[in-house]
Formats: C-alpha cells, structure tokens, sequence
C-alpha cells in the first residue's frame, strides 16, 4: 500500500524539523517524492489509519517520572533505549536536569507531518467531495492530539498570567521542511490545539467505524482535556458534558465476566483485565513502549493500600505476589490497562471515566457540589462491591478532595498523573514533593513548580539544528 512509503518521507522531514534553508549538506539529500505523495481523500485515509504511526508511540516520559510507582534497583540498573544513550531512561526517572527525551519529542511530530501533508493536499481537493469533512477534521484533531502531549512535556505548565509570555514548542503547520521553526509561546501552543479541535467538532461525525479514529466525541474529550490542562475548568466540564452526551457507557466491574471475582490474586492472574476498544473507549491511543510494564514498575504502596477491600480496582487493576524478577514477595503490577496488554505501551487515549471526573471537578470548582458528587458516584457505583452507597461531601471543597483522590486512582498509567501534578502544584492546597531513592541514593526531590517538570528538547536533534532557545535549568 502507498502509505507505507510515506514512513521515508517523514524520517527525512523530522530530521530537517526546523531547518531554514537549503544550505546543509544533508538538505542536498533530497528523495524521490513524485510517487510517495498522496493525492486523493483515499491516499489521506490511508494515512491517517497507520495506527503504528498515528496512534501509537506517543509520549510515556511524564507517567515514568510521576509517582505513581517505583523500580526495584534492579530494575533500574536493567533500563536500556533502543536506539538512544543508556541513559535517557534513567535519567527521566531519577529527573535528572540533563535528561534527554529524543523519542518523545520526535514520534509526536511523526504525526503532526502526517496531518499537515494531509491538510496540505485537501487544499487541491474540493470539499463537496464524500468524506472531505472527515479526513479534514481527522488530521486536525490528531495534530491537536500530538501539540498537546508535546506540550505537556516541553512547555511549562499553562498559566494565564505567564502564558503569552513562556516559550511554547515549534507550531510546524505545513510539512514544507523548508519553512523554519520557531518556538512561539505557551499561549500560542494552546490556542492552536483549542482552534483545531473546535474545528474538528464542526466536522467529525458522530459514528465512527473504528476507535482508532477520531469522531465527534473525541474531539469533545479531547477539548476537555485540553482546558483542563490549562486550569480552565469551566469549559473543560462543558466539553465534557458534550462528550458525555454522545458517549457515556461505563463499565461495571462486577458485571464483566473478563475480571476476576475473588478479592485477591494469585500469581497466575497476571492477564490484563479488559479487552482494547472496551465500551468506555472514546478513541484509542498507545505510548512508547516504555518502562511501564508489568516487569518493571512496582505499584507505590500507598497508592495501592489507598483502595479498599471494596473496591473492584484494587483486583481489576493489580496483581499481587507477581513473580517477576524472581522477587515474587510483596510486587504489586500493574494489569489494568485499557489497551488490552501487559506490555509497557500504556493506554493513553481518551475514555468515558475521564469524562465523568472532568465534569465532576469543573462542578466542584464552581460550588456546585450535588453536580459533582453525582458525577463521582455514577461512576464509583461501577466500581465498587454491591450494595454501593451514595459519597456525601459537607463542601465543594470536599468534592474537589474526593474527586482528586479518585482521579489519581481511577486513571492510573493513561499518561495524566503527570499534567495534574503540573497543574494542581500551582495550588498550595495540593502541592506534593516527589522522592526517590535508588542504589542507596537518595536523588534531588523534585519539588512542586520544579524546572524540571518542563523537559529539555533534544539538544542534538533539535537545539543544535536549529539554534533555538532552550528550556531553562
């Protein structure tokens, strides 16, 4: 299929990513792009349903530097990147202030070149053509997808009173490698996700065929992911409410005959607990194939021991006594992902359950607390042993507490933890100090506001390219 051929075209573009000119010996290097070029809405579709490329491999490095689990040493001393410096991984868990992300800088902007090579050949096509809406609004709402996680990484956390100011990330919005990068701002980076998704919404429809492809919906989710990040949360809960129209369904973990009944696990019970493109799946997306597998991360204990004997997630999501690394005492992994897999390639995508806690915070920020707590127990109800009885709260301030609570354990390893330890440390009421101690080391505590809640860019591939400014340490 032609699609295949693309992948050449977009090693050699990331490799130009920035570039102003012509003047590099490499540019003269230039491939044979007469017969890779799409051309028709079909040579679109097929590109934008290169799951390899345009759903998967999205960043992992800000769950791996969250705190939601830890690494025996030997593990750690085990960490190894494909391709790359041994130390790229390391580094990220330790948050070393020199610590490299090349890949998650650059599979992101895989996906940003293929949207905009699409949205470059729509300008040829007519848009009375059949499915002319859904290609357009498809390669918008992935080029959002990929600024946003990008974003999360590179940029600093969004602050209204910084944002026209703080350097955001390259806006590539044409794949012309010609056409220099620059970093522009935070505000800008957010604008263009917030403008492409709205533009995504008036075009996607309601049905898809696949989870793998964006519809309406997911671009309503990921609008409402979007303003939560930017600590705008009443429009991150109307978003959320327009996807939760559309799509609502929760699993009731009591119900689905794929989870365990009993309430342990046993050594063999290390089989994830739900199918991918389940029935709360909004549109499926996958990370790196990281350091987040069964045989690496260890669940924090007190995460773990914060959910009680009652509660369905702490058997669908965990498997204790897991014999990995020949240490099967007291391990706790992780199984409960959404893809469908024990690998270390994590669900990330967007999902109903995100949905209803986005609502249920933007409640709880207005002072509307019967909203919100409604919104916390339809979906504890799911979760919980039967009989379930209804969460009260005195405050919105004590919905908001329950709410982060369930948040955190809800929707562990989807790649949040760390764009909400990013935005709720600005608030002194939520603000935590994250540690770690390996190899009898005990590393600098990353502080709430740290700098190095904001990656470096890959300074060979990128800064040095480019000349453009990097983050400070």
């Amino acid at each position: 299929m032609r699609h295949y051929k693309f992948i050449y075209i977009i090693g050699i573009t990331l490799l130009l990513l920035g570039q102003s000119g012509c003047d590099d010996e490499f540019l003269d290097q230039k491939p044979d792009l007469s017969q890779a070029v799409p051309n028709t809405l079909a040579d679109c579709q097929a590109l934008l349903d290169n799951y390899n490329t345009m759903n998967a491999g999205y960043p992992d490095h800000g769950e791996a530097a969250a705190d939601n689990y830890y690494l025996t040493d030997a593990n750690y001393n085990s960490l190894y990147d494909n391709g790359l410096e041994i130390q790229e991984s390391k580094n990220n868990y330790s948050w070393h202030p020199d610590g490299e992300h090349v890949n998650q800088w650059g599979n992101p902007y895989k996906v940003v070149y293929n949207a905009n090579l699409i949205l470059s050949v729509l300008d040829k096509i007519s848009s009375e053509e059949p499915n002319y809406n859904t290609v357009r609004g498809s390669a918008l709402f992935f080029r959002a997808f990929a600024y946003y996680h990008l974003a999360q990484l590179f940029c600093k956390p969004y602050s209204a009173a910084t944002a026209n100011t703080d350097p955001g990330i390259p806006l590539r919005l044409t794949p012309d490698p010609n056409v220099k990068s620059t970093r522009g701002t935070v505000q800008q980076v957010y604008d263009q996700i917030v403008g492409d998704l709205s533009e995504a919404v008036s075009l996607l429809s309601v049905d898809v065929t696949v989870k793998s492809r964006p519809g309406k919906a997911a671009a309503y989710a990921a609008l409402a992911r979007t303003y939560l990040a930017m600590e705008d949360y009443e429009n991150a809960g109307l978003m959320a409410d327009e996807c939760l129209t559309l799509q609502s369904t929760l699993i009731d973990y009591n119900a689905t005959s794929a989870m365990p009944t009993a309430t342990t696990v046993s050594n063999s019970d290390t089989a994830p607990s739900f199918m991918r493109f389940n029935a709360e799946v909004i549109f499926q997306a996958i990370t790196i194939n990281g350091t987040l597998s069964q045989n690496m991360a260890q669940i924090d204990p007190d995460l773990y021991n914060s959910y009680t004997a009652d509660d369905r997630r702490k058997t669908v999501f965990f498997g204790e006594g897991m014999e990995w690394w020949g240490d099967p005492n007291g391990i706790i992994g992780f199984r409960g992902n959404y893809d469908g897999t024990n690998s270390a390639a994590q669900f990330m995508g967007l999902a109903t359950n995100e949905m209803y806690l986005i609502r249920a915070e933007s409640y709880a920020r207005a002072q509307n607390t019967a909203l919100a707590m409604a919104d916390l127990n339809t979906l504890l109800a799911k979760r919980m042993v039967p009989p379930y009885v209804d969460r009260t709260a005195t405050t919105a301030n004590d919905a908001l507490v329950q709410i982060l609570t369930e948040r955190r354990k809800e929707l562990i390893f989807r790649t949040l933890r760390w764009t909400d330890l990013r935005r709720l440390n600005q608030d002194p009421q939520f603000a935590i100090t994250l540690h770690r101690d390996m190899n009898n080391i005990t590393y600098t505590p990353l502080q709430p506001n740290d700098l190095r809640y904001t990656f470096l860019i890959p300074t060979k591939q990128v800064i040095d390219l480019t000349g453009m400014e990097q983050n400070p340490r």
